[in-house]
């Protein structure tokens, strides 16, 4: 039967992977190799020329196998895999998020050019926005999900910033607060102004619902970018990012990858394929068991309010978003406890199951302060504007017994 008519969750473990070429392995072996030996000369110049981009591939050529630092089985079998969960033309899989991230903001913006980009975002992601790319002459705008299109685009053109605007990179559901964009708005953006010699590229950091609760290529985006060691690793026990896209858009993040050389290595692509065998079972569980945590955080005395997406009013603007884009709620979740950062540090300082680190996705469930950890480079401002107060407390749910982790969450509480 052909491939199409499978989902993507039975493909995770064999799609790609030709078991005749290692020894009948019923997995796919770690390809702990620096290169490659070519069959002959006229081979490797062949694989060259495709590799380099001299010559498109001929029908049912495969991509050559030339150095670890162009491509590895283990990656290349990864990305293929990637791909069908979002309906992405091509991937990329990098040795960090921000790796991914920087990489796709170099790629597509030069000195002069202006990013307009979505608040608040990751920490790492505002730090590189605002702090690292003004040094290339490279500048941030920053707006917010209460803003349309029309207001945008009003508002850009009024700042002369039109012919300077080069990328649209929207984060949602934001990182830490779950607010949510619709990404027909940035498309709509994005295509105000572009031209037949300028696309504005829409960029979507879709990490908060990993590949199995939001594809935002299907909603106008032209590259979608992950760290991997989120939901797709899921384990805690790797780092790794990922950009998925178009392949007019993929050749460039490609090409730019190779040079600077941060690719991810086969150790870290075999780890990641095991875990896409049990992406989907993992986050439907951690979605699950997070409905259940919101809940008993919404009606507690001490709990201020949750910033929880299954919890947004009918009717709302954020509701209709979260319909139109999302499959699912997540796993994300944050609320505000009463008091400040005393109380909030004695609630994480008391929690005997959930662990406090920075991180998501995992198996476990984390905890922690974005205001004083993650966001804690983000301005002042922006921070207050957007709601990262030193009450705030962002969990990660994870595949644990629901009952013992709201059961946690109590008693750290009662004691805060």
């Amino acid at each position: 039967m052909d491939n199409r008519y499978f989902h993507p969750e039975s493909l995770m473990m064999s799609y790609g992977y030709k078991p005749a070429l290692s020894e009948g392995a019923i997995k796919c072996p770690i390809f702990q190799t620096s290169t490659f030996v070519f069959n002959s000369a006229e081979e490797g110049k062949a694989f060259f020329e495709v590799a380099y981009g001299q010559r498109e591939k001929a029908p049912n050529e495969e991509l050559g196998l030339i150095y670890s630092r162009l491509n590895n089985p283990d990656l290349q079998i990864l990305e293929e895999r990637l791909c069908l969960w979002d309906g992405a033309d091509e991937c990329a899989v990098f040795e960090s998020g921000m790796s991914a991230i920087s990489t796709v903001m170099l790629e597509f913006l030069r000195p002069g050019d202006v990013l307009l980009y979505s608040k608040p975002v990751y920490g790492g992601t505002d730090h590189f926005i605002n702090k690292v790319l003004p040094e290339y002459g490279i500048h941030g705008f920053g707006f917010t999900n209460n803003q349309s299109a029309e207001e945008l685009v009003e508002e850009i053109q009024s700042k002369g910033l039109g012919e300077k605007l080069k990328m649209v990179y929207v984060e949602t559901p934001a990182n830490p607060t779950n607010a949510l964009f619709d990404l027909e708005i940035c498309k709509k953006v994005a295509d105000a102004f572009s031209s037949e010699s300028k696309d504005v590229v829409v960029c979507v950091d879709n990490t908060y619902m990993g590949p199995l609760w939001q594809h935002p290529l299907k909603h106008g985006a032209d590259l979608v970018v992950y760290s991997a060691t989120k939901y797709i690793g899921g384990h805690s026990d790797l780092i790794a990012g990922a950009v998925l896209g178009h392949s007019k858009y993929m050749k460039r993040v490609r090409t730019l990858r190779t040079f600077l050389g941060n690719m991810a290595g086969p150790w870290t692509g075999w780890l990641l394929m095991r875990s896409l065998e049990t992406l989907k079972v993992r986050m439907t569980q951690q979605a699950e068991n997070a409905i259940k945590v919101a809940e008993f955080l919404k009606n507690h005395p001490k709990v201020e309010k949750v910033y929880y997406l299954g919890h947004l009013e009918q009717g709302t603007s954020q509701h209709a978003i979260f319909k139109k884009q999302l499959f699912c709620a997540g796993a994300m979740l944050s609320f505000d406890i009463k008091g400040g950062e005393k109380e909030a540090f004695k609630f994480l300082n008391s929690l005997r199951l959930i662990k406090l680190a920075v991180s998501l996705g995992s198996t476990e469930s984390l905890a922690e302060h974005p205001e004083t950890m993650t966001h804690s480079d983000v301005s002042e401002e922006d921070k207050r504007t957007m709601g990262i107060t030193e009450k705030l407390i962002r969990l990660s749910v994870g595949v644990e017994h629901y009952s013992d982790i709201i059961w946690d969450i109590e008693q750290a509480l009662e004691k805060a």
